[in-house]
């Protein structure tokens, strides 16, 4: 990273290190340095607030803190290493790593498949080295980026992350900075991207000093989370350079691939140049001057077409976001569950919608949010939306951390897996999913204020009230809690959750491979819904490709007439055949069409056939 922009302790080319921190609300900063030559250097104040010093003999691994005022020590709010936790000193890292990953160039974006993980959960060990040794099995399925929830460090040894406190610092319970350097070069050696969850919209309570240094904070808006971050008052010039250096920290000096930005809805920014535009334009410049992609991939409950649009066109510019519609309208379809958010969707109709349009709100009047809500987007190419059935927070946001294999038949699970996976947008996949995990993922944290442990608590129960769930939610700050969202990934070997796991490496082989689903354009997807027959249908083609899957919601044989071009059809793919675990597929494995032909569909099950000019 470029020492003239970056705050922290940054390693110059003689060897020395210079330390820059924005405190414009204190009028003196010293350094403290507690290893290494045990001393106290009186820093510089610079234009904007700054304070600056440049040190010798500061190795790798010193610990260091800074005396404001000469009242009071506080660690570096751009720290790269907490090794003692929120509360303790700073640590010095070496910025260099023996990385062997100097041939990979990203993926295109287009050939994301999301393995979205929380590294506390996922092992027993809960660290980065730990999840390592999977990467292979993660690569054979047909995952082709990891996703890491949010990695900054937050307050003890469990929390989903969104709690950070120190943006720069790797949490140490996972291993720390090198930690997740290992593991990065660990994914590009597999062939594996690496994407890291970020959080730009507010930050956690325990440890938080950063308030002690500037205006970090917004007074006009607020987030559910607390005060949303500094981005278009005074003083946010110096705010914005902060987080921008942040996210490009993590890209130029952790390899990372691409960033997912939690809650963009709560970022609050009034200029004529918002933030996110520029820290799109900041990130994929640095892409164009190292030659290796990187991306840009917004959580946005806005349904705003403007995040994704490019700013020759008046957008944003950010380069995929992550579309709950399509979830929440695929649940409704499997789960019947119409409270709480899901009172706006009608299931079938609104998966149409989606696998046609992106956003199934575009306009029209949510009856949840009582207002109109959402934009068309007819210009935004597949690739810009991410697609689930499960994620991080349709689980966890549940009161008991349910799964959709808690919720739904196992015939249900693969019908959802098929119109993910084969769905024109960039698939996304939630630890475990793919073999019908059974633990639950629940909410927890691991706060030392008790005050605000009861908050969390309240906070928790207060969420649900739109929900019909009566139960007590679990304790998020029981270890028990955070032990039950454990993976048992032996569970993947045998029985049906075998099954699952082949199902899912054969329909993303079929994604990877089947020419029909290479078209990238909106307009080469067409779907149909029966509403009255519980019936969808998905049209895809390219070039001379075609293919279509049709699938049946009903808890009874179903079928569809279909105009299928002249020729022979093969059915590639049943997953109500005996080998995928099902009862046996309905329709024959060839067709021969010379006009309407009716499929038969077994119960909660699709079939996919290529036509005639798809070899």
């Amino acid at each position: 990273m470029n020492a003239a922009d970056a705050v922290g302790a940054v390693l110059l080319d003689d060897g020395r290190r210079l330390f820059r921190v924005w405190a414009p609300k204190v009028q003196q900063v010293e350094i403290s340095i507690k290893s290494a030559q045990e001393r106290t250097v009186q820093m510089e104040s610079r234009p904007f607030g700054y304070h600056e010093a440049v040190v010798d003999d500061v190795p790798a691994g010193a610990l260091y803190m800074y005396r404001l005022d000469g009242e009071r020590e506080r660690p570096d709010p751009a720290s790269r290493s907490q090794p003692e936790g929120v509360h303790g000193p700073s640590g010095v890292v070496d910025p260099a790593f023996q990385w062997t990953d100097e041939s990979w160039l990203n993926l295109p974006l287009e050939q994301y498949v999301t393995y979205e993980l929380h590294v506390g959960t996922f092992t027993g060990e809960g660290t980065f080295d730990a999840v390592i040794p999977h990467l292979a099995e993660l690569k054979d399925l047909g995952v082709t980026a990891v996703e890491l929830l949010p990695v900054s460090q937050f307050l003890g040894e469990r929390n989903w992350g969104y709690d950070g406190v120190y943006p720069y610092a790797a949490q140490s319970t996972y291993g720390g900075p090198d930690g997740l350097r290992r593991l990065v070069d660990a994914c590009h050696a597999e062939g594996v991207a690496l994407i890291l969850d970020v959080v730009y919209n507010h930050m956690g309570p325990e440890g938080n000093y950063i308030t002690e240094f500037g205006h970090y904070f917004s007074d006009e808006y607020r987030t559910p989370w607390g005060s949303p971050i500094n981005f278009d008052g005074p003083d946010s010039d110096e705010v914005r350079r902060f987080f921008i250096q942040n996210a490009l920290y993590w890209i130029e000096d952790c390899h990372v691939d691409a960033l997912r930005l939690d809650a963009v809805h709560a970022i609050f920014d009034f200029t004529a140049r918002p933030f996110l535009q520029q820290l799109g334009e900041e990130v994929h410049a640095l892409a164009a001057r190292t030659g290796r992609p990187a991306y840009l991939i917004a959580e946005s409950a806005l349904n705003d077409p403007r995040i994704i649009r490019g700013t020759e066109k008046g957008g944003i510019g950010l380069d995929s976001q992550w579309n709950d519609d399509f979830h929440h309208a695929l649940h409704v379809a499997l789960s019947g569950e119409q409270d709480g958010y899901y009172k706006d969707y009608a299931g079938l109709p609104d998966l149409r919608r989606s696998f046609e349009e992106g956003y199934v709100y575009t306009g029209q009047r949510s009856e949840f949010r009582n207002r109109r809500f959402g934009a068309p987007v007819p210009d935004a190419p597949p690739h810009r939306f991410v697609v689930f059935s499960q994620n991080h927070d349709q689980i966890g946001n549940r009161m008991l951390g349910e799964r959709l294999g808690a919720l739904v038949s196992f015939d249900e699970l693969k019908l959802a897996a098929g119109l993910v996976l084969l769905s024109p947008y960039l698939p996304l996949i939630f630890m475990g999913e793919e073999y019908g995990e059974d633990a639950p993922f629940l909410y927890f944290v691991s706060h030392s204020d008790p005050d605000l442990v009861e908050a969390v608590r309240n906070g928790r129960r207060e969420e649900f009230s739109t929900f019909l769930w009566k139960e007590e939610p679990p304790d998020p700050q029981s270890e028990e809690t955070f032990l039950r969202s454990k993976l048992n990934h032996r569970l993947a070997s045998g029985g049906h959750h075998r099954v699952l796991r082949e199902f899912y490496r054969e329909l993303l082989r079929l994604r990877r491979e089947h020419p029909a689903l290479a078209n990238p354009q909106r307009d080469a997807v067409k779907a149909e819904a029966d509403e009255a027959n519980q019936t969808l249908v998905v049209w895809r083609r390219s070039g001379f490709s075609r293919a279509v899957m049709a699938a049946n919601f009903m808890d009874a044989q179903g079928w569809v007439s279909l105009e299928l071009p002249d020729g022979q059809w093969r059915v590639v793919v049943d997953s109500a055949d005996e080998k995928w675990g099902g009862n046996g597929g309905l329709t024959q494995r060839t067709v021969e069409s010379d006009g309407p032909e009716r499929i038969d569909i077994a119960a909660h099950s699709f079939v996919f056939l290529e036509g005639p000019d798809s070899t």
